[in-house]
């Protein structure tokens, strides 16, 4: 682990890492990611694996519980579960938000599941919007293709415009 006063600068598409010297490059774990951060990621994991396995959502976190290696975060429950239940709600919304010609089954499977986190977050907590676009789109960039984060971050940008007050 990384002592909390270590500086470093994120190293490009990795801000899971920092960068700590020039000579040579030595690179760690960023020890200053949110809890939120790692709940989403937790999440995203979960919704990923469920469908991965075409298994239920809840029975797919429910034995994540139950092995609790990692344990699960109360946020990634709480995403997951609010995904759950509102499921049509989110992949409607997500339709609604894409570009013409793409489609949730078109979607590689991270994107979707990060589209699926980011559309519950804006309409269905106090996150702000920016942060909840942010961090799907570092997802996007360290877990998906090259291109998943700029179509991640169109999607939500305008899954915000358009969402009811």
């Amino acid at each position: 682990m990384v002592p909390e006063d270590v500086v470093g600068t994120p190293v490009p598409g990795r801000p899971d890492l920092l960068k700590l010297s020039q000579e040579p490059t030595l690179v760690v774990p960023n020890p200053h990611h949110s809890s939120r951060t790692k709940a989403r990621k937790q999440a995203l994991d979960i919704l990923f694996e469920a469908e991965l396995r075409d298994r239920d959502l809840v029975t797919t976190l429910d034995e994540h519980i139950a092995t609790g290696d990692p344990s699960v975060r109360d946020y990634a429950e709480q995403i997951v579960r609010g995904i759950n239940e509102q499921m049509a709600q989110v992949d409607q919304r997500i339709a609604d938000s894409c570009s013409e010609g793409w489609t949730l089954e078109r979607m590689p499977r991270v994107d979707r599941n990060l589209a699926r986190i980011g559309v519950w977050e804006i309409d269905h907590t106090d996150a702000p919007d920016e942060a909840v676009i942010a961090e799907a789109v570092a997802l996007a960039t360290e877990f998906s293709t090259d291109d998943s984060a700029a179509f991640v971050n169109g999607l939500l940008a305008q899954a915000s415009r358009t969402k009811q007050a």
